[in-house]
């Protein structure tokens, strides 16, 4: 099961004055069922598409979401968010047999899920609603347990890893380690709670002065520390009275909260290192057999903490994963250009561009050329408000003194100058191109030179030995 789908209506940067059309979203999302990058410039929308995800399917780390005054699109009272599910296999659609749809050509029809969360606003307050789920535009109301299946697991931009890896009550990380085969449905006949159990008498021993050391002539430190309390509490109750250490439970919850994750041998271990552990630890969450739920990764702002080379690892890994669907946001040219164009999703004008080969014009040679030669400088013409595609250097130095000349700045414009070292500029300018409308609205100046191809100059060099023999055998 996969999030294929995401429309929205007056929700945020996507939205439009007057009512609510339900044939026509402000918004109209295709995702692929792997990997999908939402790139684009600052305030484009990225964070928008995923706040809609969240807003609708809650997530594993139970963050506090709730509707915002920010979430209606300006001057409008009501936004609408509608999510389809496609991809279900059978121990799937058993968690949703009261809402599923069918769809597909007769003899071929595949079970869909769609939810829609419809939010009103009355006289400045926020009507109350919840997610509903079905074929038609109103839907039923989804139950409990059938919203836990469709929870999604969210990591916010500048996350503090630190603090989801370290032990404390209701950690991150014993969320997922509960989640886990090793420790789920294995509350009480586990390893770890033998293990727990056993240092628990031992610590109670060791404040009673029972617990024997190796040198038997070492004081018992933690019977001096009770005895000094139980002189004070018989001061305060009578000689009656007597303290004890307890430890806490040993149930496999509570031994998992006291459990930190780090890398071995790395002594406080710097914030791209955790970053990584913490999505490492997600991945486990996320590929955790036995669970016949949604399988998607949140990700804001992929390289927050993270160097350029562990950018480039952290996605030749998010790409290899099968059996999960990851959507990521990025305002990294490093990243977008590792990432596989199908993968590409750009934020335009109040909309969303998938790059893959159903949207735009690129052909399969197109695809093959880009994955090769558009690198890291090339890719920021994926953030940039217009571009201009030059052939080589002198032209990538040149046009900015010369737009200042004239009083233009380029770089405050937003404008980008991608030099492709060639003159294959059909590669490039395709990306833009779509089959269909809505069209992307970021403009595309190709700028060449004049220089003579070699085939060309011996053309010439041949016409010319061809009506001047003479002064050619001459010389």
């Amino acid at each position: 099961m996969y999030l294929s789908n995401i429309k929205l209506w007056n929700f945020r940067k996507f939205g439009s004055a007057g009512n609510i059309n339900p044939e026509k979203p402000n918004l109209n999302l295709n995702l692929t069922k792997g990997l999908n990058v939402i790139i684009g410039e600052n305030d484009s929308g990225k964070t928008a598409i995923v706040d809609a995800i969240k807003l609708v399917l809650k997530t594993h780390s139970y963050d506090y979401i709730k509707v915002d005054d920010k979430d209606f699109h300006k001057g409008t009272d009501r936004f609408r968010i509608e999510l389809t599910f496609d991809g279900l296999i059978p121990e799937e659609a058993k968690n949703f047999t009261e809402w599923l749809t069918w769809e597909g050509e007769k003899g071929k029809e595949r079970p869909i899920l769609k939810l829609n969360y419809d939010v009103k606003k009355l006289d400045d307050k926020i009507l109350p609603s919840d997610v509903k789920a079905g074929a038609d535009n109103e839907g039923y109301l989804l139950t409990a347990e059938a919203k836990e299946y469709l929870k999604a697991t969210y990591l916010k931009p500048l996350r503090d890893a630190e603090n989801e890896l370290i032990a404390k009550r209701n950690s991150r990380l014993s969320q997922i380690l509960l989640g886990d085969d090793a420790f789920k449905g294995k509350e009480k006949n586990n390893n770890l709670v033998e293990i727990f159990s056993g240092l628990k008498t031992d610590l109670e021993k060791y404040f009673k002065g029972e617990y024997e050391t190796i040198n038997k002539n070492k004081p018992q430190e933690g019977k001096q520390i009770k005895d000094k309390i139980d002189k004070y509490i018989k001061e305060f109750y009578g000689n009656d009275v007597e303290t004890e250490f307890v430890s806490t439970s040993n149930d496999i919850k509570s031994i998992l909260e006291k459990l930190t994750l780090t890398l071995k041998d790395e002594h406080n271990p710097g914030l791209g290192t955790l970053n990584r552990l913490f999505m490492a630890a997600e991945l486990l969450h996320l590929n955790k057999s036995n669970w016949s739920g949604l399988r998607l990764g949140l990700v804001e702002e992929l390289e927050a903490h993270l160097h350029p080379q562990a950018q480039m690892q952290v996605i030749e890994a998010f790409q290899k994963q099968e059996n999960i669907q990851l959507i990521l946001t990025t305002h990294s040219p490093n990243l977008a250009s590792k990432v596989k164009l199908e993968n590409l999703i750009i934020c335009n004008n109040r909309n969303a561009f998938p790059l893959g080969p159903t949207y735009t014009k690129l052909d399969k040679d197109n695809y093959t050329f880009l994955e090769k030669f558009l690198d890291t400088t090339k890719a920021n013409l994926f953030f940039a408000k217009g571009v201009i595609l030059v052939e080589g250097w002198a032209e990538e130095i040149m046009l900015p003194s010369i737009a200042k000349a004239i009083g233009i700045d380029l770089t405050e414009k937003g404008v980008s100058i991608v030099n492709i070292g060639h003159t294959g500029f059909d590669h490039y300018a395709k990306i833009y191109l779509r089959q269909s409308e809505p069209s992307m609205t970021i403009p595309v100046a190709v700028i060449t030179d004049s220089d003579i191809r070699e085939y060309e100059k011996q053309e010439i060099i041949i016409i010319s030995l061809m009506q001047k023999p003479f002064k050619t055998k001459h010389r």
